[in-house]
């Protein structure tokens, strides 16, 4: 089991930055990726960025390349993604993703607002 911890969300103006961190804990060892999803009021649970954990290769969706950056640090478990140029449409909650070898694990999400 790995249990996974965000932090970071609040409330934004249009075009502030905010970073979300997602701390990961328990069977660590078996991670191979982590990613970030997003889900708006009514709408259905999106990618947003993805990062494996050995290389740091990433991905992002279409919606944020350029404004957002997926990072991790390996020594402290912690899955970070900073977005700068938020808009009102970043708004959901978001939760991280750690992807392991014995499944995938859910965090319980962080709520971020970007006030027009």
């Amino acid at each position: 089991q790995v249990q996974l911890v965000e932090s970071g969300g609040g409330l934004v103006q249009t075009g502030g930055s905010l970073r979300l961190s997602c701390a990961a804990s328990g069977r660590t060892f078996g991670i191979y990726a982590m990613e970030w999803f997003r889900q708006a009021p009514e709408k259905e649970r999106e990618f947003v960025a993805g990062i494996t954990w050995s290389g740091g290769s990433t991905r992002y969706a279409d919606s944020v390349k350029g404004r957002f950056t997926i990072s991790r640090d390996n020594a402290k478990n912690t899955v970070y993604l900073q977005m700068n140029s938020l808009k009102p449409e970043d708004t959901a909650v978001y939760y991280c993703a750690a992807l392991c070898t014995t499944g995938k694990y859910w965090g319980q999400g962080t709520q971020v607002t970007v006030s027009s």
